[in-house]
């Protein structure tokens, strides 16, 4: 018997999140934050409008944990930025180019920030999200 999705979505929208990626990186607006480095830890999470895991629960119908973990990793530790600010935009804008997604939130967190105050930790947080007119583009195809 074969399977009628009609009218009730192959797919469904599921919300992916990858929390306290450790990673070192050498970031700062001092010289010393850039030239010893120190450990941030991230986090981020994004929608994935077509997911059909929901319905086939294969591994190949949703997203792999491995290859967002590794797109961060390299988008932290490829260049030193000064702000954690443009640290997270660019990773959001990575994430969104290779998963389509409408949405991103990236949160970097340095854990033992250089201030004369104990404080636990400094932290950004962006979320980067798709113009309607990138929309458009998408849904009209290439010309």
């Amino acid at each position: 018997m074969e399977a009628h999705h009609e009218g009730l979505g192959l797919s469904g929208s599921v919300e992916i999140e990858i929390r306290g990626l450790s990673i070192y990186t050498h970031h700062g607006v001092t010289e010393a934050e850039r030239e010893i480095g120190q450990r941030l830890e991230i986090d981020v999470s994004f929608d994935v409008p077509d997911c059909d895991a929901v319905l086939t629960d294969r591994l190949e119908d949703t997203v792999d944990y491995a290859e967002v973990c590794d797109i961060v990793a390299l988008a932290a530790t490829e260049r030193s930025y000064k702000t954690l600010e443009r640290l997270c935009q660019v990773v959001g804008e990575r994430l969104m180019e290779r998963f389509g997604c409408e949405s991103v939130r990236v949160r970097a967190a340095k854990p033992e920030p250089p201030l004369p105050l104990a404080v636990q930790e400094v932290a950004v947080e962006v979320t980067h999200e798709r113009a309607a007119s990138e929309e458009d583009e998408e849904a009209e195809g290439p010309d």
